[in-house]
């Protein structure tokens, strides 16, 4: 009996004359070990696969180009802000004299904190996207034309559905225009905030706290709908025109790529008449976005049009202009000779500037 309480592990009752035995396999342990385990999946090889695409080296030059821009003419960009929103002297030369005597030399570079946070995500997202998309509809209308298309027959007439007659530039400039937009909008708000009324707004945390105070987290998209319809004509027409020439220009000199004298100025030039055909419209938004100040907003893009025509005529919408081309000009023409730059250091090319 004992060998065989041994060997089954089992119990016995004496008294009862019995046997009770579980096989040692089917005996229940007191406290069976617990152990959970999690593996983090090893995210390095896509990271690196991800920095070494054309996309990110895309990105990237755009953000460095943006960048590098913005602290070249920052004053520009101050003395442009504030003559369109018609604060200070009504001329370039005036309004550059004025904040020098009010803020020193540093009040030409107000805002220009935030206005680099803005530029390098605000450069990147379009420059990047204005490449992949373009890229992505080339590619579809290939694709679309060695396939046989969509065709509709009515009677005797025949219809064919092709896509032939989209420009995959336009497209893509419209998409990088409102791209960029949408996500960096809180950014141009701010900046134009500091630069306007840099005694109400000193610095960028005050500036956060007092424009969610006032308006809460919709007033960081304050002006937001005529930015968008402003950026639709002026970022399509502004890639429209850069890639054409660029393109007409290569073929008739027989030559592969631009340098960087004919970038600037094909970039300039593609700047001036994007921002000349949409100017109105940004009179128009900057009069939205900063008109808290003033204490008067209009309640949308088409009541800023017909107050600034009623103040100021209908020239009232292009003042400023001068000055914006002076901004936009040498901003563009230098955005596109950088990052042309860029995308050759990043993709191992010896053509720098």
């Amino acid at each position: 009996m004992e060998s065989q309480k041994k060997k089954y592990g089992g119990w016995f009752f004496g008294d009862m004359g019995g046997v009770v035995m579980l096989p040692k396999e089917l005996e229940i342990e007191k406290d069976p070990p617990f152990e959970l385990r999690f593996q983090v999946p090893d995210f390095r090889p896509a990271v690196k696969d991800f920095f070494q695409t054309r996309e990110f080296r895309e990105f990237l030059s755009g953000a460095l180009a943006g960048a590098m821009t913005k602290a070249v003419l920052a004053p520009l960009e101050t003395i442009r802000t504030r003559m369109v929103v018609g604060v200070g002297s009504k001329n370039i030369s005036g309004s550059f004299l004025e904040v020098i005597e009010q803020q020193g030399w540093q009040g030409l570079w107000a805002g220009n904190g935030i206005n680099m946070l803005r530029i390098v995500p605000t450069q990147a997202i379009e420059l990047g996207t204005f490449e992949c998309v373009k890229r992505a509809m080339t590619v579809a209308q290939e694709k679309w034309k060695q396939s046989e298309c969509l065709k509709l027959q009515i009677g005797h007439i025949s219809l064919d559905f092709s896509l032939s007659w989209i420009s995959p530039v336009a497209v893509a400039g419209a998409a990088a225009g409102v791209l960029s937009t949408l996500v960096c909008h809180p950014l141009e708000v701010l900046k134009d905030r500091l630069t306007v009324s840099r005694d109400v707004y000193p610095s960028l945390s005050i500036a956060v706290s007092k424009i969610y105070k006032d308006g809460g987290f919709g007033a960081f998209y304050a002006g937001l709908s005529p930015t968008l319809i402003g950026m639709l004509p002026y970022s399509t027409c502004y890639y429209f025109m850069y890639d054409t020439i660029k393109t007409s220009y290569c073929q008739s000199k027989k030559k592969k790529s631009l340098n960087r004298r004919e970038m600037l100025l094909i970039g300039a030039f593609a700047g001036f008449v994007a921002s000349t055909i949409s100017f109105p419209l940004e009179v128009a938004r900057k009069r939205l976005m900063v008109g808290a100040l003033q204490g008067k907003c209009p309640p949308h893009m088409a009541a800023a049009l017909s107050e600034v025509v009623r103040e100021r005529g209908f020239m009232g919408l292009y003042r400023g202009w001068g000055a914006s081309c002076l901004k936009v000009m040498p901003a563009s023409g230098i955005t596109w000779m950088f990052y042309e730059a860029w995308k050759d250091i990043l993709n191992g090319e010896k053509r720098l500037l």
